[in-house]
């Protein structure tokens, strides 16, 4: 199989539970990511989500949608000022746990792992704007980390 990087969106941020909610979107497939699956993925999100603990709260979210019936929701939220929570749920993924191929059927799988190469690459702008507008700054600058987003294109250099 070779490998092929992916589409990269960014929908506007959203409020979920109290926190502050950036999104980025990975498919192959140029129409985005079907609202159903988007609308079963957000309802799964509060699940998702960190108890509050006095860090500015904000979260940004990588929903993948597979090559094959597989759709996933990665929840990364800042906690203890410079820490990342995660949290993850899949639909459509036998493998992981998924009760059936439906897309639109999420479950958060007990797993450790954080991303496939797809869903990787935010984390690393995240770090860098997290840095920027919260930790550096003497005033944390929330609304300014939520419109440093990524931006759309590929998930990588490669295509």
């Amino acid at each position: 199989m070779a490998f092929a990087e992916k589409l990269l969106t960014v929908p506007p941020p959203i409020e979920v539970a109290g926190r502050r909610i950036k999104r980025y979107h990975v498919t192959a497939d140029p129409a985005g990511i079907a609202p159903d699956v988007e609308e079963a993925a957000y309802a799964i999100l509060p699940k998702l989500l960190p108890e509050p603990d006095g860090t500015p709260p904000a979260t940004f979210v990588v929903l993948h949608r597979g090559g094959d019936d597989g759709a996933y929701l990665n929840a990364y939220s800042w906690v203890w000022d410079n820490v990342l929570h995660f949290r993850g749920a899949s639909a459509g993924q036998p493998v992981l746990g998924c009760p059936d191929r439906d897309p639109t059927h999420f479950i958060t799988p007990d797993l450790p792992w954080i991303g496939c190469v797809w869903e990787l690459p935010p984390i690393l702008h995240e770090r860098d704007a997290w840095v920027r507008h919260v930790l550096m700054p003497d005033t944390p600058d929330l609304d300014g980390y939520l419109v440093d987003s990524l931006p759309e294109g590929t998930t990588g250099d490669l295509s």
